[in-house]
């Protein structure tokens, strides 16, 4: 038995080993494996896989007992964004471990994983990390697009973008190299914006989502504001006036809180102030309750016409605000 490497092992994997591991690296004979499971330094959690300790497991060797018990394996999709993540930031769901593995491979995972086979498997995975994960772009598209809807997938993409964990070239490369992905089209151009840090599908789809699909004023684009400089404003509604900024920027501490702000905003506009900013879940989270409120301050503006329904609006849905 070679102690330095069983310690080693123990302490790269957060306490976990299996019994592969024990036997070629360890050198563990049969009668050694025994004898620290009876002594209790190893503790069985499943076939082929210990622990060091008695007590409940942390999210880190849970994590690690999957990759062992897929073996080859890394994580995946959520717990992939996790395990990159740290200990330091809460906020997602740890109740299930996602796992990804060849397309090719058949195994079984108990209940609390989740196996996800993947074409490619092996150049898409940070084997160098410790447990194994598949890189931050690749987990990040995973994500956004088992989203359920734009807004969704835009705020997965923004939060990994404004807190700095990757670029959005790198992410828009990696979605290049997947051509059957789901939205590739809306999420490229969405990376493309944040990339130059302009908004042009924001205000595309504020025309065709909000203002155009409800009925409401057409608003002029991209007016020029000669009183501030060469500053232009993003929808100009000069009978009202009232202008609409559609910001899509990335400043605010996560897409969540910005998105909340941006409502508050709008709902404080009926006190006359003179613009309203709106963000990516007003216009593709939200585009009929949004389309709703602003019909209401408009209406405060003077505006005599009122929000008609789209063919996605709710029927619980109060046009009249």
């Amino acid at each position: 038995m070679d102690l330095a490497a069983y310690a080693d092992l123990l302490a790269l994997q957060s306490g976990v080993v299996s019994r592969r591991q024990l036997v070629a690296d360890a050198r563990l004979k049969p009668h050694d494996l025994q004898r620290l499971v009876r002594r209790r330094d190893l503790v069985r959690v499943h076939d082929g896989v210990f622990v060091d300790h008695t007590g409940d497991l942390t999210w880190l060797q849970r994590a690690w007992v999957g990759v062992h018990l897929a073996w080859p394996a890394a994580l995946s999709h959520d717990s992939a964004l996790r395990a990159a993540d740290g200990p330091g930031r809460a906020g997602r769901d740890d109740s299930v471990i996602h796992l990804a593995v060849d397309r090719d491979q058949h195994v079984r995972v108990p209940t609390g994983y989740r196996l996800h086979r993947m074409a490619g498997f092996a150049d898409r995975v940070m084997w160098n990390t410790s447990p194994p994960r598949v890189a931050i772009e690749e987990a990040l598209i995973d994500v956004a697009v088992a989203k359920p809807d734009d807004f969704g997938a835009v705020a997965v993409l923004a939060d990994a973008v404004q807190a700095r964990r990757t670029l959005p070239i790198r992410i828009r490369d990696t979605l290049d190299l997947r051509p059957r992905v789901g939205r590739r089209d809306f999420l490229r151009a969405v990376l493309s914006d944040l990339d130059r840090g302009t908004c042009s599908v924001l205000e595309h789809g504020y025309l065709t989502r909000v203002e155009r699909a409800h009925g409401l004023p057409d608003g002029q684009r991209q007016v020029r504001d000669s009183r501030h400089g060469p500053l232009y404003r993003d929808v100009v509604y000069p009978g009202l006036d009232q202008a609409v900024e559609l910001d899509g920027r990335l400043w605010h501490s996560s897409a969540a809180q910005h998105d909340a702000d941006l409502d508050r905003d709008l709902d404080a506009a009926a006190d006359r102030l003179t613009t309203v900013r709106l963000g990516w879940g007003q216009v593709f989270g939200r585009p009929c309750e949004t389309a709703v409120r602003l019909g209401r301050l408009f209406a405060a503006r003077g505006w005599w016409g009122r929000p008609t329904r789209c063919p996605d609006c709710p029927g619980s849905l109060d046009l009249a605000g």
